[in-house]
């Protein structure tokens, strides 16, 4: 069973007060765990569907019934706190099934069962088998990861359990990838921080969604709870890794420094290099002009006429946060975006809650998994196109033309009284063509008197502007852009050299990376990828989740080939091909094909380069064992 909480006396006065707190839904589950009394997963105890992106905290029950289960929790807690057993410590996987689909008041595919069986501790963690101390030392095995941000410090962690060696290169000061370089006004998660966190380190998040200093925090933490900094070494930025035949070896080189590694790990992410636009006039500016990456400290915006270059997930979260603070904020919009309703945007996380993950069984484990229902796969089957749908220009299918309907309403009511700013904010693409956004506030600020939403293109900068295609001039003393990141550059500033000299751009080209399960690619034996190709969660959710899934990936195929003296290991390109095909034709059904926008997730030639086209649930399960029978394997030495 999971072990979230020690088994001792709880003090049911502090209990009875905090389960006031509770997640009815999730309280149910927990009550059945300790009980077995079904009528907990029957009316009236079965919650309702939860509205959009909520919680559901309190499950639709009516002031009756969340009295009754909470007074039946109690009881059930108190009594196991005193030595009570669990009456379904480990429910059978029919009976899982049932628990789920009960839980979220919708049906829960069945494959959904292994999945959370083992993530929610009912079944052990796929923990590798380690590596035997003296095949270490014989081969020299290490690892060389690029990239001390999530990826790469789960794959440290992953790698320990594992006894492999590795060495983290990371070219900033610090871990923390994404969340230590992105430190604009506003910046933080848009999926809730207790899901968009490590499955092995728990935090007591201070809001549902977790901004930028937490976030860095956590992460930091983390590195620090698993020793993992003395297996960092800062300030490197990598310039080229060359294989070597002979040796089955990967050289890795930053400036006149090189490093040795039996793998090689990318874990450099998809948004570390931002676009900034070749615009006429930009260098001419006069006031402060920079990239929402670049933020500089201590910016003074008081008084100031400020213009943001895009509304994309930084803009959306910067302009509410500075609104009021600039004389004029004028906003300039290439296209709209779809914004979902979220009251628990700003939600503190309180005192009860934390103490109900820390001192009640099961609750954090079923308070989680309803976090990823929704944030996940919950919404996978409306972004798939019905080709007898007869709205095609507008929506996919029946369900997603719903959603258009649910959020159109909720923009409506949020703009109401300012007709101009609904044209200019409706987007004429289907929901989800583009990353869901959060309402944070955007769209009361946009009816501020001091905020302008110009959807006219930018043609050019002055030293005292913005000029844009229809010729109007805004002025600015400061110019941010938040013009997002190149996501279909893989691996950007960095020669990857593979077999007989095969440089792996010259493979990709500019924009068409892939890799088979986004992790492997012919010709490059011992080079896995994280975020790679196809890895991005274009529907939302916690990539976390993909990144835990991945290392798990990667770390059993070196772990393997250090117990059984592999040399190397290199996808068959059939294997590949088959995965790219694949991939392919399943876009060919998504949203992120449609063509009534221009997105990042596919290149110019129309190809989706950057997004999963596959549940969440579907990637685990591709990567969650790894098949030898997938790769070429050779014998630790050539000769």
């Amino acid at each position: 069973m999971p072990e979230p909480v020690p088994q001792r006396p709880i003090d049911t006065e502090r209990l009875t007060t905090a389960v006031e707190s509770a997640n009815l839904p999730t309280l149910a589950m927990v009550t059945f765990h300790l009980t077995g009394d079904e009528r907990w997963l029957a009316d009236p105890f079965r919650p309702t569907k939860a509205p959009g992106l909520s919680p559901h905290d309190g499950g639709g029950f009516d002031a009756a019934t969340a009295a009754e289960l909470r007074a039946a929790a109690v009881e059930a807690i108190t009594a196991w706190s005193g030595g009570a057993e669990p009456a379904v410590p480990e429910p059978r996987p029919e009976l899982l099934r049932r628990m789920l689909s009960t839980a979220v008041a919708e049906e829960v595919p069945d494959e959904y069962e292994r999945l959370m069986r083992e993530d929610m501790g009912f079944a052990p963690d796929a923990e590798p088998v380690p590596v035997p101390a003296a095949e270490v030392e014989a081969r020299d095995l290490r690892v060389v990861i690029v990239g001390a941000g999530v990826s790469g410090l789960i794959a440290g962690v992953r790698l320990q359990r594992a006894g492999v060696p590795f060495v983290i290169l990371e070219r900033q000061h610090d871990v923390g990838g994404v969340w230590l370089t992105n430190h604009y006004p506003g910046a933080g998660v848009d999926t809730p921080s207790y899901l968009y966190s490590f499955s092995f380190f728990s935090r007591d998040w201070s809001t549902h969604f977790g901004k930028r200093d937490e976030m860095a925090g956590y992460i930091a933490d983390m590195a620090d709870h698993f020793d993992l900094r003395r297996h960092i070494e800062f300030g490197v930025e990598v310039s080229s890794a060359v294989w070597d035949e002979p040796t089955r070896r990967w050289t890795v080189r930053a400036g006149e420094r090189q490093w040795s590694g039996t793998a090689l790990v990318s874990a450099v992410g998809l948004f570390n290099r931002p676009v900034v636009p070749d615009l006429p006039g930009l260098d001419g500016f006069a006031g402060p002009a920079f990239h929402t990456t670049d933020w500089p400290d201590g910016l003074d915006l008081h008084g100031r006429r400020v213009a943001v270059v895009g509304t994309g997930a930084s803009a959306m979260q910067v302009v509410p946060a500075i609104a009021g603070r600039p004389s004029q904020l004028t906003v300039f919009q290439r296209s709209p975006q779809w914004v979902a309703p979220n009251a628990e945007y700003f939600a503190p996380v309180g005192g009860d809650v934390h103490w109900l993950m820390h001192h009640v069984p099961y609750y954090h484990p079923w308070y989680r998994f309803r976090l990823a229902w929704v944030f996940n796969d919950r919404v996978h089957p409306s972004l798939r196109t019905d080709p007898e749908w007869e709205h095609p220009e507008r929506s996919l299918n029946a369900v997603n033309d719903g959603h258009r309907r649910y959020f159109t309403r909720y923009l409506e009511s949020e703009l109401d009284g300012r007709p101009d700013l609904v044209e200019k904010c409706t987007p004429a693409y289907p929901p989800f063509g583009k990353r869901m956004l959060l309402d944070n506030g955007w769209f009361a600020t946009l009816r501020r008197d001091d905020v302008e939403l110009v959807t006219d293109a930018v043609a050019r900068v002055t030293p005292t502007g913005v000029v844009t295609e229809a010729g109007e001039h805004y002025d600015a003393d400061v110019l941010v852009l938040s013009t997002g990141f190149d996501a279909q550059n893989f691996l950007p500033g960095v020669e990857i050299r593979g077999r007989d000299g095969l440089d792996l751009h010259d493979v990709w080209g500019a924009d068409d990376a892939t890799a088979h399960l986004g992790i492997t690619v012919p010709g490059f034996p011992n080079l896995f990828l994280m975020y790679g190709p196809n890895t991005n969660a274009g529907a939302g959710g916690s990539f976390i989740f993909v990144a835990e899934a991945q290392a798990r990936y990667i770390v059993d195929l070196v772990a393997r080939m250090g117990r059984e003296r592999i040399g190397a290991v290199d996808v068959r390109p059939e294997v590949h091909d088959r995965w790219v095909d694949d991939v392919d034709a399943a876009h060919e059904r998504m949203v992120w094909t449609h063509p009534g926008m221009t997105t990042y997730y596919r290149n110019p030639a129309g190809r989706v380069v950057a997004n999963s086209p596959y549940r969440v649930v579907d990637y685990w399960a591709m990567t969650h064992d790894a098949d030898l029978a997938d790769f070429r394997t050779e014998p630790l030495h050539s000769g």
